[in-house]
């Protein structure tokens, strides 16, 4: 906890039965949650296990995702890359929601990782490594019918699932077939590096983008029933189910490429198109296909949306934000932080403007996704290794990995320490101001710019997560 337990005080209310929920669905389990992190319940707990894995789920969009990303993997080792590299991938991703889930169980708020790091981090750092870290996730990175956004998500999952199919049927039935030995053994690189082993660790970016996003539910946890419990399930689950969808399309799209130089060098700019062209050779059938990817991605930005709107306005909350007042304000009525949900759209909507005038200055902000946050999940697991290697009292949640955890945290961090490297690299060689990879240059360049604020003005204003309410440290275990 980042509070004293001189600071603990009883609060006089009744708690419901653990099965119990309100009108909000708060829980006797979730009120105990936010009364050991000194917040009051502002949200409508919405969401149960199956919109919530909806929601996650979707926002991933992994297979969706391997269509779109797929390009510097085929260009840095061909499907070798793209193969193993969603393996490795998926055994990282696996390792670091994991971790977090240990740490949303502990403390299950929107704010996620700076909370957790406040929670963690040595009394003298914990409001400064808490300051950075949201402004990793909070600076680099759905207002009306909010209560029917679980079963938006709900609906999307099955559309999820069905244009997998959609996808998956085609590509396998109707393409021509390229051999084992191509897809699993012939190493094509294409990018101009002089090492094969360089250029496969490239190449992982294609392999971790389709797997961004399971932190998802950890900001809105303040809206989830149960959710130190069905949170992290939620992140393992979705790990788990996007995984295997993913690696079937990684596969099928492998083994169906057919000519990889042709599909590379497609004048529309996505060799996947190309690749369901050649499988059809209808285009209104690759119209069709490529339709569905597209809508699956656009449903995807509502999970984004959602999810980053919740982090800001948490941060707000927390006096993080300049005007934290006005961006902290929840909307009584629908219970949904409003002024943070439609200031999260307008800066997306500005950053997709920038796209028109220069692609390299989009380019500049778009890759700083990787870089930035995998930064924000590596400070609090490294934070809790330490506890963990100190012997240090740690209060768990009811979810948590027990004697493995300490080697599961570690392989995280190893993970994320070798995904954050590469994703400075640009794709290949050689090296263009529109090839050049500028996260290199723009993430320091953020950071160096939010700890001068942090120096000028942040310390004055942030303190670490506020305490609204007095705290109640529950008799209830949780081991």
């Amino acid at each position: 906890m980042p509070f004293k337990d001189g600071e603990f005080m009883e609060e006089t209310t009744a708690v419901r039965d653990r099965d119990e929920f309100d009108q909000t669905g708060f829980s006797r389990r979730d009120e105990a949650d936010m009364a050991e992190q000194g917040k009051r319940q502002q949200l409508n707990r919405n969401f149960g296990f199956m919109s919530m894995l909806g929601f996650t789920t979707t926002m991933m969009c992994t297979w969706e995702a391997v269509f779109f990303a797929n390009s510097t993997a085929m260009f840095n080792g061909g499907a070798v890359t793209l193969v193993y590299g969603f393996i490795f991938c998926f055994f990282g991703s696996m390792a670091t929601a994991a971790s977090l889930a240990e740490l949303v169980s502990m403390a299950p708020t929107s704010g996620g990782q700076y909370h957790w790091v406040a929670m963690l981090a040595p009394p003298k750092l914990k409001v400064f490594l808490s300051w950075l870290t949201a402004l990793l996730v909070v600076f680099l990175v759905n207002t009306v019918g909010a209560k029917l956004l679980p079963k938006i998500e709900g609906f999307i999952l099955i559309i999820h699932t069905l244009g997998f199919f959609a996808i998956l049927i085609p590509l396998v039935f109707l393409a021509p077939h390229g051999t084992p030995s191509f897809v699993f053994g012939t190493f094509i690189n294409a990018a101009g590096w002089n090492n094969n082993g360089l250029a496969w660790f490239v190449g992982l970016i294609s392999t971790n983008l389709p797997f961004i996003g399971y932190d998802g539910p950890c900001h809105m946890a303040e809206e989830v029933q149960n959710a130190s419990t069905i949170v992290p399930w939620c992140m393992i689950c979705t790990i788990l189910l996007n995984g295997i969808l993913g690696f079937a399309i990684v596969l099928a799209f492998c083994f169906c490429v057919g000519d990889l130089e042709g599909a590379l060098t497609s004048p529309t700019g996505y060799d996947f198109i190309e690749v369901f062209h050649n499988a059809t050779n209808s285009n209104a059938a690759t119209s069709v296909m490529t339709s569905v990817l597209i809508t699956l991605v656009i449903c995807a930005s509502f999970g984004f949306l959602a999810s980053s709107s919740r982090q800001t306005w948490a941060f707000a909350r927390d006096k993080g934000l300049p005007f934290s007042d006005y961006l902290a304000y929840v909307n009584k009525r629908a219970a949904i932080p409003l002024r943070s949900i439609v200031f999260c759209g307008v800066v997306t909507a500005l950053i997709g403007l920038i796209n028109v005038g220069s692609t390299v200055a989009f380019n500049a902000i778009v890759s700083l996704t990787i870089a930035g946050l995998f930064m924000s999940y590596m400070i609090p697991i490294t934070l809790l290794i330490i506890k963990r290697c100190k012997g240090d009292y740690i209060r768990w949640g009811p979810w948590r990995l027990g004697p493995t955890g300490l080697y599961i945290n570690i392989i995280s961090v190893c993970f994320l320490t070798i995904s954050i490297i590469f994703s400075f690299f640009p794709p290949g060689l050689p090296v263009t101001a529109v090839t050049m990879n500028w996260s290199v240059v723009v993430f320091p360049a953020v950071v160096i710019f939010g700890l001068i604020f942090y120096a000028v003005r942040g310390n004055k204003i942030y303190h670490g997560p506020v305490v609204e309410r007095p705290i109640i440290i529950t008799d209830e275990p949780h081991r």
